[in-house]
């Protein structure tokens, strides 16, 4: 379906640059008809990344291929409703889970991992293998202690905090989908913490955003996972207090 009399826009030419919705035209004085289903294909879209579902037996079978300790655990939030109805429930392990992890009697490492689902387990699903394949493999020229991986169903970022702590973990990682956009519903995030615990909160963490192809693609992703991981090891903090000053990484 076309219209017939759509007015240009004189700054069209900045759609080249950024999926943003600029200079979109006009018919009269409402959107072109393209354009008005373009946008409800992408509203619906998110909504539906939202509600999507993590294929926790796919991605805990992928990542045991590189990595072989994995654990799959489940925050108290028993559904999606509840996870998206109660925000708090998402950021605590169920009972079943935290006995998972006393059972374990860790031994200390550098650093854990873990993956949740978060707002669009659409991400997760797509981006997290990759990333955390990378990192492993840095981790291990390293020689870094890996703590067992945890794939959180339900999981909010504060997750993570708890998990680290059970697992004494120096640091953590948790990548997590963050909230869909209308050009992104598949934009995953990752959260970092040194010395994780119950009850901190986001000025204790550092984020990296937007990681996906047409975003931050995951080898630069890694490059700024390593940069601030090596940073809080040395500094031993993490969050406000640390400064993100990495130069040179290209997109």
């Amino acid at each position: 379906m076309n219209d017939v009399s759509v007015s240009s826009d004189t700054w069209s030419f900045l759609r080249s640059f950024t999926p943003a919705r600029i200079a979109q035209g006009r018919t009269g004085h409402s959107l072109p008809t393209n354009v008005l289903l373009d946008f409800q294909l992408d509203h619906a879209r998110a909504r539906d990344a939202v509600y999507s579902e993590l294929d926790t037996l796919a991605l805990v079978e992928q990542v045991r291929q590189v990595y072989p300790q994995v654990l799959s655990l489940h925050s108290q939030a028993a559904d999606r409703r509840q996870y998206l109805q109660r925000p708090d429930f998402g950021r605590r392990l169920d009972s079943r889970s935290r006995e998972t992890l006393v059972t374990l009697s860790p031994t200390p490492s550098d650093l854990c991992i873990v993956i949740a689902d978060g707002l669009s387990a659409t991400a997760i699903n797509r981006h997290a293998v990759p990333v955390v394949s990378k990192l492993l493999e840095a981790c291990k020229q390293l020689h870094w202690m890996v703590a067992p991986l945890c794939v959180v169903e339900q999981g909010r970022v504060a997750i993570a905090d708890e998990i680290g702590h059970a697992l004494n973990a120096e640091m953590v990682v948790v990548l997590i989908g963050e909230r869909p956009g209308l050009t992104s519903p598949d934009s995953m995030g990752a959260y970092l913490t040194y010395q994780p615990k119950p009850g901190l909160t986001d000025e204790s963490r550092n984020c990296i955003s937007n990681i996906r192809p047409e975003g931050l693609p995951y080898d630069a992703t890694v490059q700024k996972l390593l940069y601030l991981l090596k940073k809080m090891k040395t500094r031993r903090l993490s969050g406000v207090h640390l400064k993100d000053e990495m130069s040179g990484l290209l997109p």
